[in-house]
């Protein structure tokens, strides 16, 4: 792969509909990537178009019950980028479509077309840093050519707080913050009762939460969504909460800061869950069981003096690289034709609104700054 270290700016504001337009007429390339992307890897499982827009229009009743304002969004974003609505909705479920019960035949095709999300997450509450500030941080490993998708969404809201995602060109949002100080960022994990039945896409869980005024809310939209498939969702606050959301499709663990910190790899943690199912992910993503390790050793040591540049030089750890925090390109488990990497480290101050990006850290260390304000 050519590797590729820009990640631009998209600013949008208006209605839905106006901030979708806006949106794929300014990412219209990397939009376009995305979608070849994932349904290159459809076909190579034999899997038509026609075949999976089908399955994506499984999932737009429960959108449209979640919140319909996204489907106005995703439909502006198609018409900017001068796609279909389904490919855009695509983007913004591509990880349901492994779940969808109904189709068993075909959840175990696109099974193998993609692989885990892998991630590893840092939250420093304000008693470990050396500002008193929170820090929430993330390495997101996903597939190498991810890279070429990303970029950074800043939209400019009448009806809520601005919000800053980093995200797939077409989605609505991945990590971020927002002017209210909230922040979430996401990881993956698996279990034995997935796939079980239709519920919310992950990614717009995550919009969800970044649309709050109060991180009250920004909870509840974490912990009492329904979800088709396990996800680790971490939400802090700028004034020093932070919680570890560790989600089943139809139930939800708490896991929290363990001397002002909180690590997060891709294996449950929280015993009262590990009691309840069985860690299904382990097979996937094995590295898992010491990211968390490395990256929690290598803060405690300068607890009470943390500063984002600690965070990121953790996450940059590179013990047992290729199978490192902070991973280069190297085959995935499940497919070997794939090449995996951590694809961005995500480094974020809610209380600055600033977040500091990184693409393929392994390769290249040079961040670019956003901010909810303007880009420096």
């Amino acid at each position: 792969m050519t590797a590729r270290f820009d990640c631009p700016l998209i600013e949008v504001s208006g209605t839905p509909h106006e901030r979708g337009l806006q949106y794929g007429q300014q990412a219209r390339e990397r939009i376009h990537r995305g979608v070849a992307i994932y349904t290159a890897r459809a076909a190579s499982q034999d899997l038509t178009w026609p075949t999976v827009r089908s399955m994506v229009r499984e999932f737009l009743p429960t959108i449209e019950a979640f919140d319909g304002a996204y489907i106005d969004e995703m439909k502006g974003i198609a018409v900017g980028a001068e796609l279909e609505f389904e490919q855009i909705a695509l983007l913004n479920a591509r990880t349901e479509l492994l779940k969808l019960a109904s189709r068993p035949d075909l959840r175990a095709k696109l099974q193998e077309a993609l692989a885990p999300d892998a991630c590893t997450g840092v939250i420093v509450l304000p008693g470990a840093a050396r500002e008193g500030r929170l820090l929430h941080a993330q390495n997101w490993d996903w597939r190498a050519e991810c890279a070429e998708t990303a970029v950074v969404l800043r939209i400019r809201r009448e009806d809520g707080p601005d919000i800053l995602s980093f995200t797939e060109a077409g989605g609505l949002a991945r990590s971020g913050l927002n002017a209210a100080g909230i922040a979430i960022t996401a990881n993956y994990l698996e279990s034995d009762r997935d796939y079980q039945q239709l519920g919310v896409p992950l990614a717009l869980i995550r919009r969800k939460v970044l649309q709050q005024e109060h991180l009250a809310l920004a909870m509840q939209a974490v912990y009492a969504t329904p979800k088709s498939a396990s996800n680790n969702m971490m939400v802090s606050h700028r004034d020093g909460i932070a919680i570890d959301f560790e989600c089943a499709p139809n139930e939800t663990f708490q896991v929290h800061a363990d001397r002002d910190l909180i690590v997060h790899a891709n294996h449950w943690q929280s015993p009262v869950a590990l009691a309840k199912l069985r860690d299904t992910g382990i097979q996937s993503t094995p590295d898992s069981l010491y990211r968390d390790m490395r990256v929690r050793s290598l803060l405690a040591r300068k607890h009470g003096t943390l500063g984002l540049d600690d965070v990121k030089a953790a996450l940059f750890d590179d013990f047992e690289t290729p199978w490192a925090v902070c991973r280069p390109p190297r085959p995935a488990i499940l497919n070997t034709d794939d090449l995996t990497a951590t694809v961005a480290m995500v480094a974020m101050d809610p209380g600055a609104g600033i977040m500091d990006v990184a693409m393929l850290p392994a390769l290249n260390r040079k961040f670019t700054r956003f901010s909810l304000e303007q880009q420096t």
